[in-house]
């Protein structure tokens, strides 16, 4: 599973010129998730994105993390963070999960955030978007799950 997280001041997804998802200060979290993804690696990766101390403290410090500061989160559904640009000129995107376990990962992915206490909004699974954001910093983090889900042992 890939996180692209980014700090922002606020952001939106719309669908169809309708804004379906937004939030104000936290972290806009682009989510790709892969063939051997499943509960454990869902909870690690929510872990990390709650956790991370990315957000400034008094002293201008990145040393507070979304859960500190009361950020809210917009998650959106990023097939192509698992697109393979290795060979030719189009990427190929084998690795990224199939629909069907993409989009149940996904929901359990929101869920464990509102379950922490999170503001989340969403986009709409599988639909076309458009993103707006005000990248604060700029801040932009890529969260991965261990790659050998088998012999790695999550948190």
């Amino acid at each position: 599973m890939r996180a692209l997280l980014q700090r922002v001041d606020r952001a939106s997804v719309s669908v169809n010129n309708q804004i379906v998802g937004q939030i104000d200060r936290g972290l806009l979290i682009l989510l790709g998730i892969t063939h051997t993804d499943r509960a454990e690696t869902v909870r690690f990766v929510v872990e990390k994105c709650a956790n991370l101390r990315i957000f400034e403290d008094d002293y201008g410090k990145m040393n507070r993390s979304l859960l500190d500061t009361g950020g809210q989160a917009l998650v959106v559904s990023q097939f192509t963070l698992y697109g393979d640009t290795q060979k030719g000129r189009r990427p190929s995107f084998v690795n990224a999960a199939p629909p069907e376990l993409a989009q149940n990962l996904y929901e359990q992915f929101v869920e464990s955030l509102k379950k922490m206490g999170i503001t989340t909004q969403t986009g709409i699974f599988g639909a076309h978007m458009h993103v707006a954001l005000v990248n604060n910093g700029p801040v932009t983090i890529m969260v991965e799950s261990p790659t050998d889900n088998s012999t790695t042992q999550m948190v």
